[in-house]
Protein backbone atom coordinates (compact mmCIF):
# COMPACT_ATOMS: atom_id res chain seq x y z
CA UNK A 1 0.00 0.00 0.00
CA UNK A 2 1.31 3.56 -1.17
CA UNK A 3 -0.01 6.04 1.40
CA UNK A 4 0.53 9.26 3.29
CA UNK A 5 -1.74 10.05 5.34
CA UNK A 6 -2.09 12.51 8.75
CA UNK A 7 -5.55 10.48 10.38
CA UNK A 8 -5.48 9.15 13.58
CA UNK A 9 -5.32 5.85 13.68
CA UNK A 10 -7.75 3.70 15.26
CA UNK A 11 -6.80 0.01 15.66
CA UNK A 12 -3.72 -1.42 16.09
CA UNK A 13 -1.12 -0.96 12.96
CA UNK A 14 0.56 -3.74 11.88
CA UNK A 15 3.98 -4.07 9.70
CA UNK A 16 7.05 -5.52 8.77
CA UNK A 17 9.51 -2.30 9.53
CA UNK A 18 8.44 0.86 11.22
CA UNK A 19 10.88 3.42 10.98
CA UNK A 20 10.39 6.80 12.77
CA UNK A 21 11.36 9.83 11.56
CA UNK A 22 11.02 10.89 7.43
CA UNK A 23 14.25 13.24 7.25
CA UNK A 24 16.87 11.82 4.23
CA UNK A 25 17.86 8.71 6.42
CA UNK A 26 14.17 7.48 6.85
CA UNK A 27 12.81 7.99 3.73
CA UNK A 28 15.99 6.40 1.91
CA UNK A 29 15.82 3.51 4.60
CA UNK A 30 12.01 3.31 3.65
CA UNK A 31 12.76 3.33 0.35
CA UNK A 32 15.34 0.63 -0.25
CA UNK A 33 13.24 -1.63 2.04
CA UNK A 34 10.18 -1.52 0.41
CA UNK A 35 12.13 -2.19 -2.98
CA UNK A 36 12.81 -5.63 -1.60
CA UNK A 37 9.00 -6.29 -0.57
CA UNK A 38 8.96 -5.40 2.89
CA UNK A 39 5.95 -3.96 4.10
CA UNK A 40 6.97 -0.38 5.77
CA UNK A 41 6.10 2.17 7.63
CA UNK A 42 6.94 5.39 8.14
CA UNK A 43 6.09 7.78 11.22
CA UNK A 44 6.73 11.36 11.63
CA UNK A 45 5.95 13.87 14.41
CA UNK A 46 6.11 16.89 12.12
CA UNK A 47 3.02 17.75 9.95
CA UNK A 48 5.14 18.46 6.73
CA UNK A 49 7.87 16.39 6.01
CA UNK A 50 11.60 18.56 6.00
CA UNK A 51 10.34 21.54 7.51
CA UNK A 52 11.41 23.68 9.39
CA UNK A 53 14.84 23.71 7.53
CA UNK A 54 17.41 23.13 10.48
CA UNK A 55 20.45 22.54 8.40
CA UNK A 56 22.90 24.71 5.91
CA UNK A 57 21.84 22.93 2.58
CA UNK A 58 25.09 22.19 0.89
CA UNK A 59 25.19 18.76 -0.86
CA UNK A 60 28.55 17.86 -1.78
CA UNK A 61 29.40 16.88 -5.90
CA UNK A 62 29.43 12.72 -5.78
CA UNK A 63 33.16 12.88 -6.72
CA UNK A 64 33.86 14.53 -3.23
CA UNK A 65 31.80 12.36 -1.12
CA UNK A 66 33.53 9.12 -2.76
CA UNK A 67 37.22 10.95 -1.68
CA UNK A 68 35.45 11.21 1.81
CA UNK A 69 33.86 7.36 2.30
CA UNK A 70 35.51 5.25 -0.57
CA UNK A 71 33.76 2.36 0.95
CA UNK A 72 30.26 3.50 0.31
CA UNK A 73 30.02 1.72 -3.14
CA UNK A 74 28.04 2.85 -6.08
CA UNK A 75 26.62 6.23 -4.98
CA UNK A 76 25.65 8.08 -8.25
CA UNK A 77 22.13 6.84 -8.36
CA UNK A 78 21.36 7.26 -4.31
CA UNK A 79 22.54 11.29 -5.30
CA UNK A 80 20.38 11.43 -8.71
CA UNK A 81 17.96 13.99 -7.74
CA UNK A 82 15.55 15.94 -9.72
CA UNK A 83 17.43 19.28 -11.50
CA UNK A 84 15.51 22.00 -9.93
CA UNK A 85 16.23 20.47 -6.88
CA UNK A 86 20.02 21.53 -7.61
CA UNK A 87 19.75 25.47 -7.24
CA UNK A 88 23.64 26.94 -7.17
CA UNK A 89 26.55 24.79 -8.28
CA UNK A 90 29.10 25.14 -5.36
CA UNK A 91 32.48 25.84 -6.65
CA UNK A 92 34.49 26.64 -3.47
CA UNK A 93 35.03 27.05 0.03
CA UNK A 94 36.68 29.88 1.51
CA UNK A 95 37.93 29.85 4.29
CA UNK A 96 37.97 32.76 6.73
CA UNK A 97 39.87 33.63 9.60
CA UNK A 98 38.92 36.07 12.71
CA UNK A 99 40.82 39.04 11.07
CA UNK A 100 38.84 38.36 7.76
CA UNK A 101 41.76 36.85 5.82
CA UNK A 102 40.39 34.11 3.52
CA UNK A 103 42.17 31.44 1.35
CA UNK A 104 39.99 29.69 -1.28
CA UNK A 105 39.66 25.44 -1.12
CA UNK A 106 38.57 23.59 -4.19
CA UNK A 107 35.39 22.39 -3.41
CA UNK A 108 32.16 20.77 -5.27
CA UNK A 109 29.01 20.70 -4.64
CA UNK A 110 25.09 22.42 -5.03
CA UNK A 111 23.17 23.64 -2.41
CA UNK A 112 19.11 22.72 -2.47
CA UNK A 113 15.99 23.32 -0.85
CA UNK A 114 16.05 20.78 2.46
CA UNK A 115 12.54 20.60 2.72
CA UNK A 116 11.85 20.39 -0.99
CA UNK A 117 14.49 17.74 -1.02
CA UNK A 118 13.59 15.56 1.80
CA UNK A 119 9.98 16.18 0.50
CA UNK A 120 11.22 14.29 -2.20
CA UNK A 121 12.98 11.43 -0.45
CA UNK A 122 9.93 10.75 1.34
CA UNK A 123 8.13 10.81 -2.06
CA UNK A 124 10.35 8.15 -3.82
CA UNK A 125 9.67 6.14 -0.50
CA UNK A 126 6.19 5.92 -0.90
CA UNK A 127 6.62 5.38 -4.55
CA UNK A 128 7.90 1.87 -4.05
CA UNK A 129 5.24 0.86 -1.69
CA UNK A 130 6.19 2.25 1.74
CA UNK A 131 3.48 3.95 4.27
CA UNK A 132 3.79 7.53 5.94
CA UNK A 133 1.71 8.40 8.83
CA UNK A 134 2.60 12.09 10.00
CA UNK A 135 2.07 13.92 12.87
CA UNK A 136 2.72 10.68 14.62
CA UNK A 137 5.05 10.88 17.54
CA UNK A 138 7.14 8.07 18.96
CA UNK A 139 7.09 7.65 22.29
CA UNK A 140 8.53 4.12 23.34
CA UNK A 141 8.73 0.70 22.57
CA UNK A 142 7.33 -2.52 24.27
CA UNK A 143 7.43 -6.32 23.00
CA UNK A 144 7.72 -5.52 19.62
CA UNK A 145 5.04 -2.46 19.64
CA UNK A 146 5.56 1.05 19.00
CA UNK A 147 3.31 3.21 21.63
CA UNK A 148 2.87 6.24 19.60
CA UNK A 149 0.20 9.40 20.00
CA UNK A 150 -1.61 8.18 17.41
CA UNK A 151 -2.08 4.55 18.89
CA UNK A 152 -0.39 1.15 19.01
CA UNK A 153 2.35 -0.08 15.75
CA UNK A 154 3.36 -3.77 16.30
CA UNK A 155 6.54 -4.48 14.07
CA UNK A 156 9.60 -7.07 13.09
CA UNK A 157 12.29 -4.18 12.83
CA UNK A 158 12.69 -0.62 14.08
CA UNK A 159 14.91 2.26 12.75
CA UNK A 160 15.19 4.94 15.02
CA UNK A 161 15.96 8.30 12.47
CA UNK A 162 14.44 10.19 15.04
CA UNK A 163 17.44 12.64 15.19
CA UNK A 164 20.65 13.02 17.68
CA UNK A 165 18.30 12.49 20.84
CA UNK A 166 16.48 9.64 19.25
CA UNK A 167 13.53 8.13 21.91
CA UNK A 168 14.23 4.73 19.56
CA UNK A 169 18.18 4.54 20.56
CA UNK A 170 16.25 4.97 24.30
CA UNK A 171 14.21 1.90 24.24
CA UNK A 172 16.69 -0.02 22.44
CA UNK A 173 19.16 0.37 25.02
CA UNK A 174 21.78 2.18 23.16
CA UNK A 175 23.96 4.65 24.02
CA UNK A 176 23.42 8.60 23.55
CA UNK A 177 25.33 11.19 21.33
CA UNK A 178 27.37 12.85 23.66
CA UNK A 179 28.27 16.35 23.85
CA UNK A 180 26.28 17.46 20.46
CA UNK A 181 26.83 21.63 19.97
CA UNK A 182 23.78 23.95 19.55
CA UNK A 183 23.80 25.59 15.29
CA UNK A 184 20.71 27.74 14.23
CA UNK A 185 20.42 28.60 10.42
CA UNK A 186 18.42 31.14 8.49
CA UNK A 187 17.41 32.41 4.95
CA UNK A 188 19.00 35.44 3.76
CA UNK A 189 18.12 37.84 0.37
CA UNK A 190 20.77 38.61 -2.30
CA UNK A 191 23.37 37.85 -4.68
CA UNK A 192 26.38 35.85 -3.88
CA UNK A 193 28.95 34.63 -5.17
CA UNK A 194 29.50 30.58 -5.96
CA UNK A 195 31.34 29.94 -2.93
CA UNK A 196 30.52 28.90 0.87
CA UNK A 197 31.91 30.99 3.46
CA UNK A 198 32.89 29.22 6.46
CA UNK A 199 34.00 31.63 9.52
CA UNK A 200 36.24 30.93 11.68
CA UNK A 201 36.04 32.97 15.04
CA UNK A 202 34.94 36.70 15.05
CA UNK A 203 31.93 35.58 16.63
CA UNK A 204 32.99 34.36 20.14
CA UNK A 205 35.27 31.66 20.97
CA UNK A 206 34.63 28.32 19.75
CA UNK A 207 32.38 29.86 17.21
CA UNK A 208 32.27 29.28 13.98
CA UNK A 209 29.18 30.55 10.94
CA UNK A 210 28.68 30.04 7.08
CA UNK A 211 27.14 32.07 4.24
CA UNK A 212 26.02 29.11 1.63
CA UNK A 213 24.25 30.51 -1.39
CA UNK A 214 21.47 29.32 -2.66
CA UNK A 215 19.22 30.90 -5.51
CA UNK A 216 18.69 34.75 -4.79
CA UNK A 217 19.46 34.06 -1.55
CA UNK A 218 21.67 32.17 1.20
CA UNK A 219 21.63 29.47 3.89
CA UNK A 220 23.11 31.63 6.75
CA UNK A 221 23.99 30.19 9.73
CA UNK A 222 26.56 29.97 13.33
CA UNK A 223 27.21 26.51 15.49
CA UNK A 224 29.47 27.06 18.47
CA UNK A 225 31.02 25.03 21.63
CA UNK A 226 29.10 25.82 24.77
CA UNK A 227 32.59 25.27 26.89
CA UNK A 228 34.23 28.12 25.01
CA UNK A 229 31.37 30.77 24.62
CA UNK A 230 28.53 32.07 27.34
CA UNK A 231 26.42 33.61 25.11
CA UNK A 232 23.40 32.66 23.61
CA UNK A 233 22.87 31.27 19.83
CA UNK A 234 20.30 34.32 19.22
CA UNK A 235 23.19 36.81 20.45
CA UNK A 236 25.82 35.55 18.55
CA UNK A 237 23.65 35.16 15.30
CA UNK A 238 22.43 38.34 15.58
CA UNK A 239 25.76 39.28 15.66
CA UNK A 240 26.57 37.62 12.94
CA UNK A 241 24.47 39.00 10.61
CA UNK A 242 25.10 42.38 11.61
CA UNK A 243 28.43 41.59 11.18
CA UNK A 244 28.13 40.66 7.81
CA UNK A 245 25.31 42.87 6.64
CA UNK A 246 22.74 39.91 5.98
CA UNK A 247 18.72 40.41 5.01
CA UNK A 248 17.27 37.69 6.80
CA UNK A 249 13.65 37.13 5.81
CA UNK A 250 13.19 33.91 8.08
CA UNK A 251 13.18 32.81 11.09
CA UNK A 252 16.02 31.57 12.90
CA UNK A 253 15.65 27.37 13.34
CA UNK A 254 18.45 25.56 15.49
CA UNK A 255 18.91 22.31 16.08
CA UNK A 256 22.18 19.65 18.23
CA UNK A 257 25.13 18.56 16.21
CA UNK A 258 26.35 14.87 17.06
CA UNK A 259 30.02 15.75 17.22
CA UNK A 260 31.74 13.17 18.50
CA UNK A 261 31.56 10.20 15.56
CA UNK A 262 29.31 7.13 15.14
CA UNK A 263 28.12 5.86 18.15
CA UNK A 264 29.82 2.53 19.44
CA UNK A 265 26.34 0.18 18.36
CA UNK A 266 23.95 0.69 16.17
CA UNK A 267 22.18 -2.17 16.54
CA UNK A 268 20.58 -3.56 19.39
CA UNK A 269 17.94 -6.73 19.32
CA UNK A 270 15.45 -5.87 16.40
CA UNK A 271 16.22 -2.42 16.09
CA UNK A 272 18.80 0.03 14.49
CA UNK A 273 19.58 3.64 14.15
CA UNK A 274 20.61 5.74 11.31
CA UNK A 275 21.89 9.39 10.22
CA UNK A 276 22.03 11.30 13.61
CA UNK A 277 20.83 9.55 15.77
CA UNK A 278 23.67 7.03 14.76
CA UNK A 279 26.16 9.68 14.78
CA UNK A 280 26.45 9.41 11.22
CA UNK A 281 27.42 13.36 11.00
CA UNK A 282 30.45 14.95 10.09
CA UNK A 283 31.87 16.60 13.09
CA UNK A 284 33.94 19.51 11.91
CA UNK A 285 31.30 20.72 9.39
CA UNK A 286 27.84 19.18 10.62
CA UNK A 287 27.44 17.72 7.55
CA UNK A 288 25.00 14.34 7.23
CA UNK A 289 22.82 14.29 4.34
CA UNK A 290 25.10 12.23 2.49
CA UNK A 291 26.24 10.19 5.25
CA UNK A 292 22.32 9.51 5.82
CA UNK A 293 21.21 8.25 2.09
CA UNK A 294 24.66 5.79 2.07
CA UNK A 295 23.71 4.59 5.36
CA UNK A 296 20.20 4.57 4.60
CA UNK A 297 20.66 2.80 1.83
CA UNK A 298 22.32 -0.61 3.93
CA UNK A 299 19.70 -0.23 6.59
CA UNK A 300 16.60 -0.31 4.42
CA UNK A 301 18.31 -3.84 2.27
CA UNK A 302 19.76 -5.16 5.47
CA UNK A 303 16.04 -4.58 7.32
CA UNK A 304 14.06 -6.18 4.54
CA UNK A 305 16.42 -8.88 3.86
CA UNK A 306 16.13 -9.64 8.22
CA UNK A 307 12.35 -9.86 7.47
CA UNK A 308 12.27 -11.93 4.48
CA UNK A 309 15.73 -14.35 4.57
CA UNK A 310 16.70 -13.68 8.52
CA UNK A 311 19.55 -12.05 7.75
CA UNK A 312 21.63 -10.55 10.56
CA UNK A 313 20.76 -6.91 11.41
CA UNK A 314 24.57 -6.64 12.80
CA UNK A 315 25.38 -6.86 9.16
CA UNK A 316 24.29 -3.04 8.93
CA UNK A 317 26.72 -2.26 11.96
CA UNK A 318 29.65 -4.32 9.63
CA UNK A 319 29.36 -2.30 6.57
CA UNK A 320 29.03 0.79 8.33
CA UNK A 321 31.81 0.29 10.74
CA UNK A 322 33.81 -0.46 6.96
CA UNK A 323 32.34 3.08 5.42
CA UNK A 324 32.36 5.32 8.20
CA UNK A 325 34.21 4.57 11.38
CA UNK A 326 37.70 5.63 9.80
CA UNK A 327 36.87 8.97 8.35
CA UNK A 328 34.02 9.52 11.11
CA UNK A 329 36.60 8.66 13.64
CA UNK A 330 39.40 11.30 12.24
CA UNK A 331 36.98 13.91 11.54
CA UNK A 332 35.91 13.89 15.70
CA UNK A 333 39.84 13.65 16.42
CA UNK A 334 40.58 16.97 14.17
CA UNK A 335 37.36 18.27 15.93
CA UNK A 336 39.10 17.46 19.87
CA UNK A 337 42.28 18.88 18.33
CA UNK A 338 40.66 22.60 17.10
CA UNK A 339 39.29 22.38 20.49
CA UNK A 340 42.36 22.12 22.32
CA UNK A 341 44.38 24.10 20.36
CA UNK A 342 42.71 26.24 17.88
CA UNK A 343 39.63 27.69 20.16
CA UNK A 344 39.25 29.58 23.51
CA UNK A 345 40.20 32.71 21.68
CA UNK A 346 40.62 34.95 18.31
CA UNK A 347 44.24 35.03 18.05
CA UNK A 348 44.75 31.47 18.39
CA UNK A 349 42.08 30.34 16.07
CA UNK A 350 43.65 32.34 13.70
CA UNK A 351 47.45 31.24 14.28
CA UNK A 352 46.33 27.93 13.91
CA UNK A 353 44.62 27.98 10.82
CA UNK A 354 48.03 29.93 8.88
CA UNK A 355 50.02 26.86 10.76
CA UNK A 356 47.90 24.15 9.10
CA UNK A 357 47.15 26.44 5.27
CA UNK A 358 45.19 25.20 2.88
CA UNK A 359 46.14 21.68 2.05
CA UNK A 360 46.05 20.51 6.06
CA UNK A 361 42.19 22.83 6.09
CA UNK A 362 41.01 20.78 3.04
CA UNK A 363 42.10 17.29 4.78
CA UNK A 364 39.82 19.17 7.85
CA UNK A 365 36.88 19.35 5.85
CA UNK A 366 37.30 16.21 4.33
CA UNK A 367 37.82 13.62 7.46
CA UNK A 368 41.48 13.11 6.22
CA UNK A 369 44.42 13.54 9.05
CA UNK A 370 45.53 17.10 9.39
CA UNK A 371 48.45 15.65 11.11
CA UNK A 372 52.16 14.97 11.22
Amino acid sequence: MSTETGDVMTDRIRTDILIVGSGPAGSTAAKYAAAKGAKVTMIERRKDVGVPVRCGELIPSDSEIRGMFPEAGDIASLFDVPSNLRLREIEGIDLIDPKGRSVLLDFTGYTTDRDRFDQYLASEAIKEGAELIKECHYQRSENNVAITSAGEIEYKVIIGADGPGSRVARSLGLQRNMHAYPAVTAQAKGDFEPHVKMFFGGIAPGAYGWIIPKAGQANVGIGFSPKFANGTLGEYFDKFVKKHDLDVVTKMEGKFVPSEGMLKDIVSGNGMVVGDAAGHVISVNGGGVPLALIAGRVCGEVAADNVSAGRALTDYQDQCERIFRKPLGTAARNKRLADTFAFGSDRRTALCMRMLGIRRMGNLIRCKKILP
